[in-house]
């Protein structure tokens, strides 16, 4: 395994889940990126993988390169240098769709969901067997000697075509990356072209009329709550710490299950990882064993408390994953006001969601917007401002800066709901100092 890799644009959370993961398997592992801290920086420092500011010097012909996708020739060294000097490079997905072959894969896509339902997949597995994985939040684990593989199959600019995993779970389809895709239709047929890729099961969620029109070569199995589904989840009880449930395939209850999570997005994620590993061969009784034991991935609902006050951090950025998140804080948090902090992510997406947006926050009981946070993808031209976003709210609706997060301090008894796949954490960071002053000035 003398062979050495290099990541151009190892921050990525896709690039740096991948180094972590062949790191672990033995391989030597090293990489390239902007100084600019993000937060998949740490788990990289931590496991001693060298991270080197963009070099033409950091290219050498004795390397396997391994290139981001939002780096180019135009836009980065690293890539103008190799295109120069004829070394040759494989992206994120040419290189992971030759390395799976060598394992037992199981796909997670869907236009929701893709990183949690990863996770708890992951979870489950490698608590039974040997299995090696990679997450859209920063995390993989590598082990030589893992036969299964778990991976986030992600279908932006048509990412996830080089899979062709044994098994998949598709949690929705919906209008996503405006910047790329034309319409629903269009992010339809490029999952219907992966889902053709899938080799021995496909599990989707049969209340949505998208997933319902594929057509595939492996069998398709549906979960979700209905009676015609084949995975139906049923006996739904919210408990102190998170949902019990039940499952039943062709009308034969498979066990008694528990997430430690609320909502019902949680629960047919759940529902899709216990369908998979059934038709796998997994033992029921050890599904639901570890089932209960996951903590959860990276900035999905992921929860703090500073001086008494209840903060929740989340990746939502788009109106139905704001919707699913605000539903779990109100089921978890019934009887408190609930606030959400809200930085849209990119000008394309705010401008054709707009109104959609504007319905999924009227869910929270106050919201306050964030600058609207442009990828390095596009341009502001002009067209859309925080504060249209702001006119549309229905509810109490303010603009706050990081400069100045005071307004939030206007609440009694309310849990803080940070919403955003840009830089909201900056708003977070702000508010949390504000209230360790206010604390720290009355004592």
């Amino acid at each position: 395994m003398s062979k050495v890799f290099h990541f151009i644009g190892i921050k990525g959370s896709g690039m740096s889940a991948l180094a972590l993961m062949l790191q672990q398997m033995g391989y030597k592992v090293q990489g390239s990126d902007v100084e600019k801290y993000y937060f998949t920086q740490r788990g990289l420092e931590q496991a001693g993988i060298a991270v080197l500011p963009f070099s033409e010097a950091n290219i050498t012909p004795d390397l396997e390169l391994i290139a981001g996708n939002a780096f180019r020739e135009d836009n980065n060294i690293e890539v103008a240098y190799a295109l120069k000097n004829g070394f040759s490079f494989k992206r994120y997905h040419e290189f992971l769709g030759d390395f799976m072959t060598q394992f037992t894969s199981f796909g997670v896509a869907g236009a929701h969901g893709k990183t949690s339902t990863t996770g708890l997949l992951s979870h489950v597995l490698k608590n039974i067997t040997d299995t090696s994985y990679l997450i859209g939040d920063g995390t993989g684990r590598g082990l030589a000697n893992s036969k299964y593989f778990v991976f986030e199959s992600d279908e932006y600019e048509r990412h996830f075509m080089p899979y062709h995993p044994e098994y998949s779970i598709i949690t929705n389809i919906d209008f996503d990356h405006p910047d790329y895709f034309t319409s629903v239709d269009d992010v339809f047929r490029a999952f219907s072209d992966y889902a053709q890729q899938v080799q021995k099961g496909l599990f989707v969620y049969g209340e949505d009329p998208y997933l319902r029109r594929l057509k595939t070569k492996a069998p398709i199995y549906y979960y979700g709550f209905a009676q015609d589904d084949d995975f139906v989840a049923h006996d739904i009880i919210r408990t102190t710490n998170g949902s019990d449930f039940k499952v039943s395939y062709k009308g034969e209850v498979l066990g008694e299950f528990h997430v430690p999570a609320y909502g019902r997005h949680n629960i047919l994620n759940a529902t899709a990882v216990i369908g998979n590993l059934y038709i796998a061969g997994f033992d029921m009784a050890l599904v639901a064993e570890h089932l209960k034991t996951f903590k959860g991935v990276k900035r999905r609902f992921s929860e703090k408390v500073i001086t008494d006050t209840v903060i929740i951090d989340d990746f939502a950025h788009h109106p139905t994953e704001i919707i699913a998140t605000l539903d779990a804080a109100r089921q978890k948090y019934p009887s408190k006001e609930i606030v959400a902090i809200f930085q849209p992510h990119t000008f394309t997406r705010t401008i054709a969601l707009l109104d959609e947006f504007a319905e999924a926050l009227n869910e929270a009981d106050s919201v306050y917007l964030a600058q609207i946070y442009g990828s390095a993808r596009e341009v502001d031209k002009g067209d859309v401002k925080v504060e249209d976003l702001a006119q549309k709210i229905s509810k109490p609706a303010e603009v706050v800066t990081v400069e100045n997060v005071s307004p939030l301090l206007d609440h009694d008894n309310a849990v803080y709901v940070f919403m955003g796949a840009g830089d909201i954490q900056l708003y977070e960071r702000s508010f949390e100092e504000l209230l360790a002053n206010l604390t720290k000035n009355r004592q």
